[in-house]
């Protein structure tokens, strides 16, 4: 077991997380982060880092890749910087007297609060219900773009009809020899200005758009050739020569151990109160993973339930500290 007792011990390294962080630097509370994942980011850095993000304050449009570097450097600047500790899972939360223990797979961190900030858990990809996905899995079915030049030239295959979809054709249009998106209806889940960029695309004969039309099977030898789609009205098959099929059907959100620690939990989400509160008292949770009345799954509203949780938390260990911190300007945090 780690000897240090820290103040907050945040469970989540991606942008909600790293924001807590910060917030925790800015009161002056000790801090540690524990991540699952071997880079900190969550899946802005795991799935998305050459996606666009465009609802982030301050920034028209940003990389994510680029944000995490931004929000890293903020959590980072203080002295000491927050603990951090990544390729480790909490498999367990429990309490010994006023403290926290975190039994993790390397070994046991004890904290005095607990901001709970892991996204939507553990992620894992909606299937192509479809011969010949399992088979191609990363040869030639994919359900991430790390690296844009990696699709270079390719023929593509996009699957879906969310933001996701419509992010990949708009960012990879201009790279691949050649992008149909795939959708079993006409309707689409993306916000309506990508919608309107890629309808925009498809009418400038950049993007072949198929509605209607679902995924029959995917063939090939070593690596995905063919994807045959059929039209869901008509039954009627059509054979697409192909390099890589992007499947964007989302992601079934999976708490694992977090449902054994005895939190509230709603379809996959802890349950909070405004102040962020778990039903643990000194545990808190923000971001994606939390649920109230009103929730809105944004990365600027988790940057908000952060910075509450945070100072609750603060509250938590320490009765005597305001909850409200005040304006930045002011913050002892920052005065040389």
């Amino acid at each position: 077991m780690a000897d240090d007792i820290l103040d907050i011990t945040i469970i989540g390294g991606g942008p909600t997380g790293l924001f807590a962080a910060f917030y925790a630097g800015m009161r002056g509370s000790s801090c540690r982060i524990v991540d699952s994942l071997p880079e900190l980011g969550g899946q802005l850095t795991a799935l998305y880092p050459e996606k666009y993000i465009f609802d982030v304050g301050g920034f028209p449009k940003v990389l994510a890749k680029d944000l995490v570097k931004s929000l890293v450097e903020q959590a980072m600047q203080f002295d000491p910087p927050p603990e951090v500790r990544l390729d480790e899972q909490v498999r367990d939360l429990t309490r010994d007297g006023d403290e926290f223990v975190l039994h993790c797979a390397h070994g046991d961190y004890r904290s005095r609060s607990v901001v709970i900030a892991g996204g939507k858990g553990a992620l894992e990809p909606m299937p192509l219900k479809c011969d010949g996905y399992d088979d191609f899995m990363h040869r030639g079915v994919e359900y991430a773009v790390k690296d844009p030049e990696a699709f270079r030239d390719q023929r593509l295959v996009v699957v879906g009809g969310g933001d996701t979809a419509m992010d990949f054709v708009l960012m990879l249009k201009d790279v691949a020899h050649s992008v149909a998106l795939v959708h079993r209806r006409d309707g689409w889940r993306a916000h309506e200005a990508s919608v309107t960029q890629v309808m925009d695309s498809v009418e400038a004969g950049q993007v072949d758009l198929r509605t209607f039309h679902e995924v029959r099977r995917i063939e090939g030898d070593d690596r995905v050739r063919t994807v045959t789609i059929f039209d869901n009205r008509s039954d009627e098959d059509v054979t697409l020569e192909c390099d890589t099929v992007l499947s964007c059907l989302g992601f079934k959100p999976d708490l694992g151990p977090i449902k054994t620690w005895g939190l509230e939990v709603e379809k996959n989400r802890i349950m909070v109160d405004p102040l962020m509160a778990t039903s643990i008292p000194g545990v808190f949770g923000a971001g994606d993973i939390v649920q109230y009345p009103g929730k809105l799954d944004l990365i600027a509203t988790g940057f908000s339930e952060a910075a509450v949780a945070v100072n609750n938390a603060v509250h938590h260990v320490d009765p005597t500290a305001r909850v409200n911190p005040g304006h930045s300007t002011s913050s002892k945090a920052f005065k040389e």
